[in-house]
Order: structure tokens, then sequence, then C-alpha cells
């Protein structure tokens, strides 16, 4: 009686299991697809086109803090392209003028972190 049970309850189980999993790859794919399509950036008109580089200190590592902080750039309305070096401790971003300032971006780099784990200089 008590093997039945148990059989009973692990095929039910598994049956959740399985059930539950496919439908959480489904919301997964949509939620890539949508975020994928929120991405489109605008095309910026050579005349407001900018460049700004900048160093940043107070990174640790190359995964986490300069891969976040061009994330934060990337993402930012008006700008183009932004990378960050870790070994040379060296921020290059591509930006609308009309949209964002350096004073913009030395604000959003020091905000990723506590606001003062990064400190911005050199700003060209």
């Amino acid at each position: 009686m008590n093997l039945g049970k148990s059989i009973l309850t692990l095929l039910f189980v598994s049956l959740l299991f399985v059930s539950c999993k496919e439908k959480n790859t489904d919301s997964v794919a949509n939620t890539t697809s949508e975020t994928t399509t929120a991405k489109v950036k605008k095309q910026i008109a050579a005349a407001n086109l900018q460049n700004a580089s900048f160093t940043i200190e107070g990174m640790t590592c190359a995964i986490g803090c300069a891969k976040t902080i061009q994330e934060e750039l990337s993402g930012l309305e008006g700008v183009q392209t932004a990378t960050v070096d870790f070994d040379k401790k060296l921020a290059m971003v591509s930006f609308d003028k009309t949209i964002q300032t350096p004073e913009s971006l030395t604000k959003v780099v020091q905000a990723t972190g506590d606001g003062k784990t990064y400190t911005v200089s050199n700003m060209k």
C-alpha cells in the first residue's frame, strides 16, 4: 500500500515538474524576443555625433565592473557605442550631443556603483 502511494506521488511530482518546465521555456523565449525588439536604436545624425573618452578609477574586474558600466552606458538614449577597457581603465563613448552630455555620462558611471566606487577623470 505504501509503495503504491509512493510510486503514484513520484509520478505526479514528475508530471508537474515536466509540465512546468515547458511553460517556463516558452515565457523565457517570449521575454527575450520582447527585449531584443525594444533595444532598436535610432540613427544619430553625423552633425550631432560626439565622442568622449575618459578614465574610470575603482574598477576591480573586467567581467563585473567594466562590463556593467559598458552596459549602463550603451543602454542610454542617444548613445551609439560604448566600450570600457578594464586593463587601460578607459571608456570610449559615441553619443548624440543633443541628448547626452559628458557630465551626464559621468553621473551614470558614478551611479553604477554606490556613488563612491567609480571615479571619472580625464574627460576628453
